[in-house]
């Protein structure tokens, strides 16, 4: 069966820069898609791709948008290794906690973090940003010595990859699975111990000894923000080098542009007077999110979120995908 095409629609701005835009539909752009907010100067195509690592293969191998999510970890190390076709704004389309994305198989006998030394880890994609920060986790909160796991990558739910292949760096015992089993399949086996990514087994529903490591992750990542005032960065928004070139002026209306439609989310979210998502107790997620984060949870710009990018990229030297860290400000073009 064929893919149905992505659904995109063109806001025109009176005879702006011609820009196509590629992102996942979420709350925060919702009112750039639908045209409510216009980028000044733009006239602005927005294409819905769902699928990141999809739109972040095609993407870094096509060159077939002028602005587009993308991975933080594939942006640093391109742009560490000086062949990123991309500048970055400080726009994160994608944050998420990741210590419940940790999964294990309790009869391996795994009990805390510290119980995967040795272990056989299946893990979707080795530079992926959401395995960096796990595994940034694992070594420098809870002592894990990460060379001593046995990796295995490949897909979580379906045999195979999770997208292109990655770079292995040396030191690291890492294989492709190729057994034409997912690591779903495998960890419900006990053939792996655990799984680590942005996605869990499906075995989960159906055996229960595979379970998550932190069953109270929610505690435990509130504890962490609280900690370390880190809301873990995903995935940022990145502008092909050569239309930011030609045009630098669309990185300052391109931000503000994203700023207002993530604001305007905002509202439609502390709107009661209907649930916006289906959510049941939608309001007592806002309270409890409004405590912890204060009246903005979702942080552009590159102060409010430069320790989260010093984090990642110490972890990444830690984890051999990086010699030495850039400075954060070398990463993102200037928007003020």
């Amino acid at each position: 069966m064929s893919e149905a095409p992505n659904p995109q629609v063109t806001h025109p701005n009176n005879g702006g820069v011609p820009i196509t835009l590629a992102c996942a539909l979420y709350d925060r752009m919702q009112a750039l898609y639908t045209g409510e907010v216009k980028a000044e100067g733009i006239d602005l195509t927005f294409r819905v791709e769902d699928f990141p690592r999809k739109l972040f293969d095609h993407a870094m191998a096509e060159k077939s948008f002028d602005v587009c999510e993308m991975s933080s970890s594939d942006f640093i190390t391109r742009y560490v290794a000086g062949t990123n076709p991309f500048v970055a704004l400080p726009v994160f389309p994608s944050k998420m906690f990741r210590h419940g994305n940790i999964v294990i198989n309790a009869k391996s006998g795994i009990r805390t973090p510290k119980d995967l030394e040795g272990k056989r880890v299946g893990v979707m994609r080795h530079t992926m940003t959401a395995a960096v920060w796990i595994r940034g986790h694992l070594q420098n909160d809870y002592g894990v010595d990460l060379k001593s796991i046995k990796w295995l990558e490949g897909s979580i739910n379906t045999p195979g990859m999770h997208g292109v292949p990655t770079i292995h760096p040396p030191g690291w015992d890492i294989t492709v699975n190729q057994s034409g089993k997912s690591l779903s399949q495998l960890i419900d086996a006990g053939e792996i111990d655990a799984t680590i990514g942005t996605h869990l087994p499906d075995s989960r529903k159906t055996n229960p000894d595979v379970q998550r490591i932190f069953p109270n992750f929610r505690q435990v990542e509130r504890d962490y923000y609280k900690k370390t005032g880190i809301f873990p960065v995903m995935h940022l928004i990145a502008i092909r080098r050569e239309v930011y070139e030609k045009n630098p002026s669309i990185a300052k209306s391109l931000y503000d542009a994203f700023e207002k439609s993530k604001r305007a989310a905002l509202v439609r979210m502390r709107n009661y007077s209907a649930l916006r998502y289906m959510l049941p107790w939608l309001p007592d997620e806002i309270d409890e999110m409004e405590r912890v984060f204060g009246d903005d949870q979702w942080t552009y710009g590159v102060e409010a979120n430069r320790s989260t990018f010093e984090t990642m990229m110490k972890f990444m030297v830690q984890q051999d995908m990086l010699k030495k860290a850039p400075t954060v400000e070398e990463l993102f073009v200037k928007v003020d």
